[in-house]
């Protein structure tokens, strides 16, 4: 199945969760192309198979959502030790096919009173992994249109919710220590493509940190982020040869993205 007939699927499944629901992620990413400030880029995004959401745990969710999602083709899968387990839900038989699962902030220390890890939670049908420092990518969503005319086949627009660009770049460096070697180096692709698609809305994003982003995350967090993007752009590293080896189609060199990205979050934290 072409992945943007899925994500068509995905989409009208879940339109009645529209406001509740926010894209994340590698399909976030794809999503942003969609938004008429973002740039014509030439070259394939990075391409993923997952589809995460996040929803925050503050308010309860009405409805089945899982029960819509079985109406549109998909199955739940299950996995793990956690009560409840670990849920996928994947359209069609295809292994290693087109999945969508639920993420939401993980609030305190990730242990419940019982010693139980607290990494999984149940709402509207479905179950959803605690992940921390998904706060950010719930902080200031766009919404974007899926239209036919940008090739997904949805029977009339529809509007999403996809995670602001700038609270994308920021969580990837709040999770940068725990991620494996390969997924920094994805990370750090991520946040240049970004920037190219973006690249016109560097003030804005400097005003969308200073009076918006910085503050939800707090002192602590923000200077964090000050400090890792420095270290992560401040020269050519494993990281960066590692991120412009990841796609195929493009001659991007460690130096480019390295400035790039210096340059840019130099203007975005004003530093």
């Amino acid at each position: 199945m072409n992945d943007l007939d899925a994500l068509a699927k995905l989409a009208q499944a879940l339109f009645p969760w529209r406001a509740q629901l926010v894209f994340i992620g590698g399909w976030a990413h794809r999503i942003h192309r969609f938004d008429p400030r973002a740039n014509k880029l030439e070259y394939q995004p990075v391409f993923t198979r997952d589809t995460d959401l996040a929803f925050s745990n503050r308010a309860p969710i009405e409805g089945d959502i899982k029960a819509a999602l079985i109406q549109h083709g998909f199955k739940e899968q299950l996995a793990g030790d956690h009560r409840p387990p670990v849920a996928h839900y994947a359209l069609g038989e295809e292994s290693g096919g087109f999945y969508a699962e639920f993420l939401t902030p993980l609030i305190g220390s990730g242990v419940k009173r019982s010693g139980a890890q607290d990494a999984t939670m149940a709402m509207a049908g479905i179950s959803a992994q605690k992940i921390r420092y998904l706060d950010i990518l719930l902080v200031d969503p766009w919404v974007i249109t899926l239209d036919p005319g940008n090739g997904v086949p949805v029977p009339s627009l529809i509007d999403v919710q996809v995670a602001n660009p700038l609270c994308f770049m920021i969580q990837k460096f709040l999770i940068q220590e725990d991620r494996p070697a390969a997924k920094q180096a994805q990370d750090v692709l991520y946040i240049f493509d970004t920037i190219e698609l973006f690249g016109s809305l560097l003030d804005e994003f400097h005003e969308k940190w200073k009076t918006t982003i910085s503050p939800a995350l707090g002192d602590k967090l923000s200077n964090r982020v000050l400090t890792l993007s420095k270290a992560t752009f401040s020269g050519v590293n494993d990281v960066t040869r590692a991120a412009v080896r990841i796609p195929q189609n493009r001659n991007l060199t460690p130096e480019q993205l390295q400035r790039t990205c210096q340059f840019a979050f130099e203007q975005i934290l004003g530093i």
